[in-house]
């Protein structure tokens, strides 16, 4: 089963690109929710290319890596990656708003299919609002 999640950015294609793909940026954007956080992030932006983010805990009680081999890259458009025996795929689609951003992921069994999807999307969120922050000009 298929899972998607999406959003929209309101930054240009360039800053949106480079956030998704920049291991400093990774670090700050990647977790889906305030008591967890990303300390390790790497990328190789390639077919063939591999990807890491640590992912833990904050109190330091669990922590596991998302890492993966990139299998398409086409540059401000598509990302697709293999994780272990599963398949995702990255959007990037401007319109007048920004960009919109989808994230398609094959469905793992330990989790509810409803909890991938939160999980995936307060992560997707995350980023959304980390991109727009770093925007000149943005109030607040």
């Amino acid at each position: 089963m298929k899972i998607s999640v999406e959003t929209i950015v309101k930054a240009p294609i360039a800053k949106v690109w480079s956030a998704y793909t920049t291991p400093d940026d990774i670090k700050q954007w990647n977790a889906a929710s305030d008591d967890w956080h990303t300390t390790q992030a790497s990328v190789d932006l390639r077919a063939g290319g591999a990807f890491s983010s640590r992912m833990e805990a904050k109190d330091g009680s669990f922590g596991f890596d998302f890492a993966g081999t990139y299998t398409k890259i086409v540059p401000h458009e598509l990302i697709e990656y293999t994780f272990g025996d599963r398949t995702g795929v990255v959007e990037f689609i401007e319109n007048e708003l920004g960009v919109k951003l989808r994230v398609s992921f094959d469905a793992e069994t330990e989790h509810l299919v409803e909890q991938q999807r939160q999980g995936w999307q307060a992560i997707l969120d995350n980023f959304a609002r980390h991109v727009e922050a770093k925007q000149p000009g943005r109030l607040g």
